[in-house]
């Protein structure tokens, strides 16, 4: 099916729109954390009920990834990104009006399910405009967006909620989804999904992409055992005063952005590396953490480090996944983002069993070790792929002589090949 023709400026406008719509969604996941305080007496609830509403929201995008993404595969994207971002909008005016802690719930619901399906597709529809060559980096830049919202947005988003109510956060964030769907109808060319450049994986691979999502949910599961409760760890384990704790949350989130922005220099040129290096600085990181917790100056280096490999782990799986799809790269997508919520979940589960009888400083040995666990499955696979290709090349033919493939360049160019570099 023919590549819809789309100029470089109208695929970087896409582009910085679809940052700006992750943005959004990662602040209106992760506000109600920042806001917990002013939510929970408004509306006579507990702290910890409020609190579901963030771990509610991540079971919902577990739970419907996947299914959503099957029901609109042939819906073309412009049309189903702008109604999305018109959802994102609604619900978010819905939670600014809320004058119940059901009302409130409910509009999670919404904009959970908008999220599920705005990670099916989005990776795909960013980046298909570009070349093969440089879908890496594109990914990355895409990320930013999602990374830098726990530095920006939601910070942001608390003070507006502080000075202003914690309606106003929300109902700001609606006109903000507002605006990025205007955004997409006009810049988005609508085509059928088929016909978009990253539709289907280049090097497909069925076995190592559920490898692939096998280790996403051990990573991100080790990250967030620690992350979810790194505020008990720095008060208990390491003895730094509450007022201290925006500043050092402030650097694991500014370390997640140099990551991503790292990561975008490899992604293309060595997608095996650029998985296996987050995840080499994540586990010695959080193995660090645990031997040397009560150090506050070693503490802040590798709580860095923390943030660094996460970010840099999450851009490298989203290219990876690019390249390794088996079928539908949506549905694939859709399949990372499951396994990414199933580890944000399971290891905020995991962490908050553990902290109760163990303390905090086990949880970042806990995580440690789940990290560690998908380093080595990631380069058990990458060694095996490697000691196969060699097999493979070196096989002899009926007359004795190996076999020597002549291979030739894909044509990787889409309607941007020939129009713009690749750095």
């Amino acid at each position: 099916m023919m590549v819809p023709q789309v100029s470089p400026r109208r695929a970087w406008a896409v582009l910085v729109a679809l940052s700006l719509a992750a943005f959004a969604f990662i602040t209106t996941e992760l506000l109600p954390v920042g806001l917990l305080t002013h939510i929970a007496p408004d509306l006579d609830r507990s702290r910890s009920q409020v609190g579901l509403l963030v771990s509610g929201y991540a079971i919902v995008v577990v739970l419907a990834s996947v299914p959503l993404a099957r029901l609109t595969q042939r819906i073309p994207r412009r049309q189903l990104l702008g109604v999305t971002m018109l959802l994102f909008a609604a619900a978010n005016a819905l939670a600014a009006l809320a004058s119940t802690y059901a009302v409130l719930a409910g509009s999670r619901v919404v904009t959970a399910l908008a999220q599920a399906l705005f990670w099916s597709i989005a990776t795909a529809t960013v980046t298909g405009p570009f070349p093969a060559a440089v879908r890496g980096r594109v990914v990355a830049l895409f990320a930013t967006g999602a990374t830098l919202a726990p530095v920006l947005g939601v910070p942001l988003g608390t003070w507006l909620g502080q000075q202003a109510g914690w309606r106003t956060a929300f109902g700001a964030l609606a006109g903000v989804g507002l605006a990025i769907a205007v955004a997409v109808f006009i810049l988005l060319p609508s085509y059928p999904p088929a016909a978009g450049g990253a539709a289907r994986g280049t090097a497909p691979d069925g076995r190592r992409f559920v490898l692939l999502l096998v280790a996403t949910a051990l990573g991100i599961g080790g990250f967030m055992t620690l992350q979810t409760y790194v505020t008990p760890f720095l008060l208990d384990v390491s003895g730094f005063a509450d007022g201290v704790l925006a500043p050092l949350l402030f650097v694991s989130g500014a370390a997640g952005v140099v990551g991503t922005l790292a990561a975008a220099r490899t992604l293309d040129s060595r997608p095996t590396a650029s998985l296996l290096t987050p995840l080499s600085i994540g586990a010695a990181s959080l193995f660090g953490l645990y031997a040397l917790g009560a150090l506050r100056p070693g503490v802040v280096a590798l709580l860095a480090g923390v943030g660094l490999a996460y970010a840099g782990f999450g851009s490298a799986v989203q290219s990876r996944m690019l390249q390794l799809a088996p079928g539908s790269t949506d549905i694939a997508s859709a399949g990372v983002s499951t396994a990414f919520n199933a580890g944000i979940a399971g290891g905020s589960l995991l962490g908050g069993g553990l902290l109760p009888t163990l303390g905090a400083r086990p949880l970042a040995l806990v995580g440690g070790l789940l990290t560690l666990a998908a380093l080595a499955l990631l380069a058990v696979d990458a060694w095996r792929s490697r000691a196969a290709g060699r097999a493979s090349a070196a096989a002899p033919t009926p007359n004795g002589r190996a076999v020597g493939r002549k291979v030739t360049p894909a044509r990787t160019g889409t309607a941007l090949h020939g129009r713009q570099s690749a750095s």
